[in-house]
């Protein structure tokens, strides 16, 4: 019989004690005192004492930790820690004093793949997240030499199955100031809104959430390419934002859809916002596919 410890562990803490990544044959596996060991910098993942790592804690201190994580030498003593970062904490957690690695001795660009490909697989991402993780590993591919803007964002996203648009998609993410790419993770502001947003200025994209905030309004994806034509425009003040949010819809040369027809796609609960941010979606995904299609010579109906 199963003890109830054991059916309490979930798939994502076997994650944590097992890991992602492959060792190479023949590595030697080493304990090394936690207390050696550093974070990666610029770690995009977050490590947070939540239930899961409640949940890896009772595993670590039943089971141990199944598989070592990988680290390498640090410039000022100790080790840093490539993969492993939540068994790690849970080892700091359970008490435990020392940690099973695999120590390599490997460059930034290398060490940045490997943190971001055994950590990109996990269910529980966030936006954030991932843009500041394909950014750095598309900066590493790109130093050891990936030929390509677009190649080189189609093997960023390899792992995770995601395609190049997507990466490139999520990396301008990266260029969102905290209060808007917060709003992101919280699904508050859609992706597409986001990615609109990120070409504004630092300064441009205070006063939006600035405005959002006051008009208690999200941008709709149609109002976000607004804002960003004003900024390309040099025409982006406060004055052409709180216009833009708060512009009704003009009734000229529209596309009329009866809304009993669109609301036989969309569940109840769905407002009129979110039933707007889904149509803007799937009409650029739409549109980049044609685009893809037209560049690969692909002509389709």
């Amino acid at each position: 019989m199963r003890s109830k410890s054991a059916e309490k562990v979930k798939l994502s803490s076997f994650d944590d004690l097992f890991g992602k990544e492959e060792p190479v044959s023949g590595e030697v596996v080493t304990s090394v005192p936690i207390d050696l060991l550093h974070p990666f910098k610029n770690h995009p993942f977050h490590v947070l004492d939540d239930e899961k790592m409640e949940e890896t804690v009772e595993s670590v201190k039943q089971y141990g930790i199944l598989m070592p994580g990988i680290v390498r030498p640090y410039p000022d003593g100790g080790y840093e820690v490539v993969a492993g970062h939540r068994r790690w904490r849970a080892c700091e957690l359970a008490g435990l004093e020392e940690m099973p690695v695999i120590i390599r001795d490997i460059d930034d660009d290398t060490a940045t793949v490997i943190m971001v490909d055994t950590n990109i697989q996990r269910e529980d991402i966030l936006p954030s997240e991932k843009a500041f993780a394909y950014k750095m590993k598309y900066e590493a591919l790109k130093h050891q030499g990936s030929k390509g803007k677009k190649y080189t964002a189609e093997m960023v996203g390899e792992t995770a199955g995601d395609s190049g648009r997507t990466v490139q998609r999520y990396i301008r993410l990266a260029n969102l100031i905290s209060g808007l790419l917060d709003l992101v993770d919280v699904k508050k502001v859609p992706m597409i809104v986001g990615e609109k947003l990120s070409y504004l200025t630092r300064e441009e994209q205070e006063l939006v959430l600035e405005a959002m905030r006051n008009c208690e309004i999200i941008p709709t994806a149609a109002q976000a390419e607004a804002i960003k034509m004003f900024s390309e425009e040099k025409k982006l003040d406060g004055n052409a934002i709180y216009g833009l949010l708060l512009k009704k819809k003009n009734s000229g040369n529209g596309v009329t859809i009866s809304a009993k027809k669109i609301s036989s796609y969309f569940p109840p609960a769905y407002t009129k916002q979110e039933i707007e941010n889904v149509i803007y979606t799937l009409l650029e995904e739409w549109k980049n596919g044609r685009e893809e299609e037209l560049e690969h010579g692909e002509d389709t109906i």
